[in-house]
């Protein structure tokens, strides 16, 4: 009847079938308005095929196979998306890398750093490198150098005044967590 073109034949196989089909899709893909293009793509290539349409097994069979067809196809195009997606985004990055301007300017940076701390007294160049870059206590360093735990508190809010005042309080935080960290 479909193949002479009986479309109330065809709503009555789509209200049979569809939601069957649908489910069938839907647990195996997971995607609501894929699983909704694949079905009403397979309807749609059914009704324009219609006249030239063989099904030797049962229309439910051939439906089912048809599903079959179209979910590997979404999963394949998905699959050469998704690689393109990466490719692309690979290559962005690496189109992008600035790891070398960023390595330049950080080493400037502690540069900068290095020389701000050199000017600072003898005394409390050390108390800082034993702060921050050996992690000493303040009790530890008071132990190590035979100061009070009062001048070790005073060496460092010194050596960190005069870098917020030669760097700024922004680099200051920056440079110290590059700095130290590495």
């Amino acid at each position: 009847m479909i193949q002479q073109g009986d479309t109330l034949a065809f709503d009555e196989i789509y209200e049979k079938y569809w939601a069957k089909l649908y489910a069938f899709a839907y647990n195996r893909l997971r995607e609501k308005e894929a699983c909704e293009e694949i079905i009403q793509d397979i309807f749609v290539s059914l009704w324009s095929n219609r006249e030239n349409l063989q099904i030797t097994s049962s229309l439910s069979g051939y439906l089912f196979q048809a599903v079959k067809y179209q979910m590997l196809n979404f999963m394949k195009s998905t699959q050469v998306r998704n690689s393109y997606i990466d490719s692309f985004n690979h290559f962005r990055d690496a189109l992008f890398d600035d790891s070398t301007n960023e390595q330049m300017a950080l080493n400037d940076l502690k540069m900068m750093l290095e020389k701000s701390i050199e000017e600072l007294p003898e005394k409390c160049q050390e108390v800082f490198r034993l702060s921050r870059i050996h992690h000493l206590s303040i009790q530890e360093i008071a132990l190590q150098l035979n100061i009070s735990h009062k001048t070790v508190e005073n060496h460092l809010t010194k050596a960190l005044k005069h870098l917020r005042s030669s760097l700024g309080d922004f680099l200051v935080f920056s440079i110290f967590f590059e700095f130290f960290i590495h």
